[in-house]
């Protein structure tokens, strides 16, 4: 018979062609064992001779033990997170004493009600101690069994249960008669016994009484604390839910493996006042897959749109899904208190800024020096109350200096005018422009602290940026300086101003972050137009609240956020306040910035600024001082320069017709220079070049920088144009 092994092949016709023939057959004839031929089609793992198959059950056994394994795992910690944050411990504990102080205090004023009680429900208390201990004395509980077993039919089990009867009543009388005589020596007692003694032992016989008298369905204690009942987070209910999201690839794996087709890479397990799961998806279907369908996944889960949030772990893989369902709709839950409205002390910037509270109820702050601050969101939701949060933190440091700027001019910052070192609110170009000065100014301040901090020792700065111990000395005006542009996208898109406001703002978030100059920008508009690359890209910190469209969701929150599952176009319509937080934190964080209402905010910068007159660091706007600055205005400079620059006179060097504005206007032009002319005429379009003319002074020719007169027209048609004006 031809062997089942030759060369790794088995000839299925021979061994056909063997047990056919009459001629093999018989009592000395092999058999063929086909578990063994199979098996030797195989190659052995240990045997060198021959690759290992992949689909081989050697190479999907499950891999060996290995340190190295050991090495990447993930260590869970020891103590929960309200153990090792000293915060959230703080909080913990104030909660369960003021839980403890007011039931106690529910309970205390009810006393009244539940002595009432007590004595309506005593009577019928004692009347069932002494018909339970009546029919406990006389056996009565073994009536019914005695009553059913007849003499005539078997008088043996009826004798038998009528001597255990018996037994029993003898020794119970017993124990009764010795418990009255009991009872009767201690009313004596009581009888002879003071007044309170007497008292006291008949409430504790009311109250026994009473608690004996009380119905099952009526408690004595009323609720001090209603809790709600939330059902359990199982394996089973969260497959459930994702089975009727409509995604394909959990359909199909689930349909083909059942509840194998979802991972729980850890139990679910109560993570804050929620369940929280740790989930590895199918292949094939991300996070973000299961993020865009939060309301449907809510309705799978029975559970609030509120009370569900999914967030992906693309550091992990694309398809870990971690999913946290609260106990309470996260929009019903009482808001949180800004931890800094407490006391009435200052705030050192560079501790971490309180900036709201998670799902999980945790306290989430950021480090507001070293970065950038980007918000966006579509209006109603939030934006501003989220812009005041670190401007009020930074408020409180008299150390800090404030510039604030409200595009939008409906006063959402006006509590910060009176601590403001610069503050512009309106929608007109006079804000914009204010805004623009101001960005100017602030190019310059950066290019000052940069050669402040190049000169000093390296003892002193050694990372060649502004510290925190730095900023405290006034000497060296290395101070905080925080500048918020709300609604920035009226400045950035402004036809006259919009495109140096870009340029500079991107020069000042690229060196300013190392400088102490810290930039909170806020929008409504997330667009190239409305937001400049060079400016979203370079924001450390961003904050988005609900949005639209994966567009605007990449714009705030970087680029590839929407593909990784961070998706601010999740939130619903209740969800005002709540967005993605990046750049706090190694991980995207959901949070729900703290309120602070007008009159609040008003009370924290009255704080503020007692504590900025007490340091001397009060300044500029808020003292009533206007900042001087050589720019010029620009609604009646190219007005100004077809005063000074007659039609017969087509061309003039810029030194010469920065004279001519002087002894125009001396306040305005006074101090104005060839270069600042040439900036202020930059944004529309207007370039200085080679100008032919004659010296006066010295009555020679020469070529020079200047301006046409015919684009400084062209210049003032385009705006009268834009702003419906006629032309002159």
């Amino acid at each position: 018979m031809t062997s089942p092994r030759d060369d790794d092949r088995f000839d299925w016709h021979a061994a056909e062609r063997d047990l056919t023939d009459p001629t093999t057959g018989g009592p000395d004839a092999e058999v063929l064992d086909l578990d063994a031929a199979r098996a030797a089609r195989t190659p052995d793992p240990d045997d060198d001779g021959g690759p290992l198959l992949v689909d081989s059950p050697a190479a999907q056994r499950s891999p060996r033990f290995t340190l190295d394994g050991v090495r990447a795992g993930q260590r869970r910690p020891i103590l929960p997170a309200w153990l090792r944050s000293r915060t959230e411990l703080r909080d913990v504990m104030r909660w369960a004493v003021g839980h403890l102080l007011h039931a106690t205090g529910y309970h205390a004023t009810r006393l009244p009600k539940y002595a009432a009680k007590l004595a309506l429900r005593a009577p019928g208390g004692g009347w069932r101690m002494v018909s339970g201990a009546t029919r406990w004395l006389f056996d009565w509980e073994g009536e019914p069994h005695r009553q059913a077993t007849s003499p005539s039919k078997d008088g043996e089990l009826y004798l038998k249960l009528s001597k255990q009867r018996d037994r029993r009543v003898r020794w119970r009388g017993i124990v009764v008669t010795f418990s009255l005589a009991v009872m009767l020596a201690g009313g004596v007692a009581v009888a002879l016994a003071p007044l309170w003694a007497r008292w006291a032992v008949l409430a504790l016989l009311v109250t026994l009484c009473g608690l004996l008298g009380q119905p099952a369905d009526k408690p004595l204690l009323d609720t001090a604390v209603v809790v709600p009942r939330v059902a359990r987070l199982t394996s089973d209910v969260v497959v459930r839910a994702l089975a009727v999201l409509g995604i394909s690839g959990i359909s199909q794996a689930i349909a083909k493996q059942g509840h194998r087709a979802i991972g729980f890479t850890a139990p679910i397990v109560r993570d804050g006042p929620g369940w929280r799961a740790d989930i590895d998806l199918p292949p094939g279907v991300t996070a973000g897959d299961v993020i865009e369908r939060r309301d449907r996944l809510a309705a799978g889960l029975t559970r609030p749109l509120g009370c569900v949030w999914p967030e992906g772990q693309p550091e992990v893989h694309p398809g870990r899904l971690l999913l946290w369902v609260g106990d309470q709709d996260m929009a019903a839950t009482k808001p949180a208190v800004w931890p800094l409205l407490k006391g009435t002390g200052g705030f050192d910037l560079g501790r971490p800024v309180p900036f709201g509270t998670d799902p999980r109820g945790r306290v989430i702050s950021f480090e507001l020096p070293y970065t950038n601050v980007l918000i966006g969101s579509i209006p109603g939701y939030g934006k501003t109350a989220a812009t005041q949060v670190p401007l009020l933190a930074a408020a409180l440091d008299p150390y800090a200096e404030l510039w604030c700027f409200d595009f939008k001019g409906t006063g959402g910052l006006d509590p910060l005018e009176k601590v403001s070192a610069r503050y512009a609110s309106g929608q007109d170009d006079d804000t914009a422009e204010k805004g623009l000065l101001a960005l100017r100014e602030l190019r310059k301040e950066c290019q000052r602290r940069a050669a402040i901090i190049k000169g000093l020792p390296k003892a002193v700065c050694p990372d060649n940026k502004v510290t925190p111990e730095l900023a405290r000395r006034k000497k060296l005006g290395l101070h905080w300086l925080v500048v918020a542009l709300d609604e920035v996208q009226e400045l950035f898109s402004h036809a006259e101003f919009g495109k140096e406001a870009g340029e500079l703002a991107e020069k000042i978030i690229k060196l300013g972050r190392a400088l102490g100059v810290i930039l909170v920008v806020a929008t409504q508009r997330p667009d190239a137009k409305s937001l400049p690359t060079g400016v979203s890209a370079n924001a450390g910190t961003r904050f988005c609240l609900r949005v639209m469209g994966q567009i605007e969701n990449d714009m705030i929150l970087g680029t590839s956020a929407y593909k990784n599952g961070i998706r601010a176009t999740m939130f619903a319509k209740k969800d005002k306040g709540v967005g993605y937080l990046v750049g706090a934190a190694d991980d995207a964080q959901i949070v729900r910035t703290f309120y602070i209402d007008g009159p609040t905010a008003e009370k924290v910068t009255e704080r503020a600024r007692a504590l900025r007159e007490a340091a001397g660091t009060l300044t500029g706007h808020a003292i009533g001082q206007t900042p001087a600055t050589p720019a010029a205005r620009r609604d009646t400079l190219l007005d100004d320069i077809l005063t000074v620059l007659p039609a017969t006179e087509p061309k003039v060097w810029a030194e010469t017709l920065t004279e001519r504005l002087a002894e125009l206007n001396a306040d305005a032009y006074g101090e104005l220079t060839r270069d600042q002319l040439t900036a202020a005429l930059k944004p529309y379009g207007i370039s200085t070049g080679q100008v032919w003319g004659t010296d006066p002074a010295t009555g020679k020719g020469a070529n020079r920088r200047g301006i046409e007169r015919q684009h400084i027209t062209d210049a003032v048609a385009e705006r009268n144009k834009r702003r419906g004006d006629k032309a002159a």
